[in-house]
C-alpha cells in the first residue's frame, strides 16, 4: 500500500488545501450626509482626492447627497473603509466643515 488514503489518489493533507477557498473579507459602505454648510465643491474635491472618482462621477455622488441627505462614496474592505472615513472627517475638520461621513456593511 502506498501513501496515499484517499480515494481520488491524492494526499489527504494537500487535498484539504487544495479545496479550501480563501474566504473573501465582508465589505463595507462609506457614507456621506448633507449638510447646510458643507460646499458642494469641497464634496466633490474630496471624492475626487480621496476615493479617486472622476469629477463627473464625483458631482453625481454629491448631487445625491444634497438630494437624499446620503450617499455612498465606495465600497471597501472594513480597514480601508474606516481610513477613508477618518480621512474624510479630517478633511472636513482641517477646512472647518461640518460634513459628516460613516461606514456600515455592505
Amino acid at each position: 500500500m502506498d501513501d496515499f488514503d484517499d480515494q481520488d489518489g491524492m494526499d489527504p493533507v494537500f487535498a484539504t488545501h487544495a479545496r479550501a477557498r480563501a474566504k473573501r473579507p465582508p465589505l463595507y459602505r462609506v457614507m456621506m450626509f448633507n449638510d447646510d454648510y458643507t460646499p458642494m465643491e469641497f464634496v466633490v474635491a474630496t471624492l475626487v482626492g480621496l476615493f479617486g472618482k472622476t469629477t463627473d462621477e464625483a458631482g453625481r455622488i454629491a448631487l445625491r447627497i444634497h438630494r437624499r441627505g446620503v450617499g455612498v462614496c465606495g465600497i471597501f474592505t472594513y480597514e480601508i473603509a474606516e481610513t477613508k472615513m477618518i480621512q474624510v472627517l479630517e478633511l472636513a475638520r482641517e477646512n472647518q466643515h461640518p460634513l459628516q461621513c460613516m461606514i456600515e456593511p455592505a
